[in-house]
């Protein structure tokens, strides 16, 4: 309480996570972190408890590698409502706190920001509502929209990263490639709003199955939404943690490929890695005796796993990261194509306002 003149002010205290001055402290940022791994890892556990129940709801047999098996056979207006609703609202949800956040809070802190901890709650609930939802209506979005839209939203975010941290790490064997200042600033400023979109669409995609290749996924999904949620923290830009978010795709990859069981998980495993071994590591900071070390792990370890096997099949590493860089400049001229397009239409915009003044 305070004294003002002859009147008595209660102050109420805030709470702690809403508290700006207090969640500034680096402990928070690393609650967060810490918690929001456990989180992510327990929940995946929860999805594979309970995730024998499913089996109950009726699915169409598998028609071949682009069809879908996980939805239901014969879909109702409210089941898909109960998806794309609830991923609406989250969409929207996550995009405005993004949007306040580059509006209002603007600066990096080493702990937390109260619109952080906002973020974190908002995608723990509908991490929940996900997984009940799931249990009571089954289907995800991918009723009706095909499985290569939500492979190519994660591929996309992947692409989207290496264009923006050309600056910082390079593109090939830490030598920076030739992309526009202009394309790479844009993308920098505009990556939340993408990211966010490819990772919480992913996350409605698929029901909470319980097969190897879902609870990998979500517990990768789980770690990207907490990446998310940390926007304007030092912890959202820690080299070491977002390497994690990065090679976490090898071994989603690589589980579903095992799980498939055609014998392509090699490709994905070492294509993966090969990316990191090209272009991850140089923005690590590492000295010449662990790069030179990683280098001969890697091709140690693509022999034992190709060995006997005869040289087109060792070529398929080449796949996914050939696909990937070629996607980074495919990426850069379309932002590119579309800042021109938008500069022409403000200097017409702009010249018409001014010819009206005269």
């Amino acid at each position: 309480m305070e004294l003002t003149g002859n009147r008595v002010v209660t102050k109420t205290a805030k709470p702690w996570w809403l508290d700006a001055e207090k969640l500034k402290e680096p402990k928070y940022a690393q609650i967060a972190l810490w918690g929001g791994v456990i989180f992510s890892f327990a929940f995946t556990g929860l999805i594979w408890l309970w995730g024998e129940r499913l089996a109950a709801f009726p699915k169409l047999p598998d028609q071949g590698p682009a069809w879908y098996y996980w939805k239901l056979a014969e879909p109702t207006f409210i089941t898909r409502l109960s998806a794309w609703g609830l991923y609406a609202i989250h969409q929207i949800a996550i995009w405005g706190l993004i949007y306040y956040a580059q509006t209002r809070v603007k600066k990096y802190t080493g702990g937390l920001h109260p619109v952080n901890v906002i973020a974190l709650g908002v995608n723990a609930l509908f991490v929940v509502l996900h997984f009940v939802q799931t249990h009571i209506f089954y289907d995800g979005l991918a009723q009706d929209v095909s499985i290569f839209s939500s492979q190519g939203s994660v591929i996309l975010m992947l692409v989207w990263i290496l264009l923006m941290e050309n600056k910082r790490r390079g593109m090939f064997f830490g030598k920076k490639a030739p992309l526009s200042k202009s394309v790479v600033d844009w993308a920098r400023r505009c990556h939340g709003y993408v990211f966010a979109w490819a990772i919480v669409y992913t996350f409605w995609y698929h029901p909470t199955e319980h097969t190897m290749g879902h609870l990998v996924g979500f517990a990768y999904t789980f770690l990207l939404l907490l990446q998310g949620s940390l926007f304007f923290t030092r912890a959202h830009v820690n080299k070491w943690w977002m390497l994690v978010q990065e090679l976490s795709v090898a071994a989603h990859g690589t589980l579903v490929a095992v799980q498939q069981g055609r014998g392509m998980w090699p490709m994905f495993l070492f294509g993966f890695l090969a990316i990191f071994v090209v272009t991850q590591m140089w923005g690590l900071g590492l000295s010449r005796p662990w790069k030179v070390g990683i280098i001969a792990a890697f091709v140690l370890g693509a022999g034992v796993a190709y060995w006997g096997q005869p040289l087109t099949s060792v070529l398929r590493i080449a796949a996914v990261p050939a696909i990937e860089y070629l996607a980074v400049g495919a990426l850069m001229l379309v932002i590119g194509a579309i800042l021109w397009a938008y500069n022409r239409v403000k200097e017409r915009a702009v010249s018409a306002l001014e010819s009206a003044a005269a």
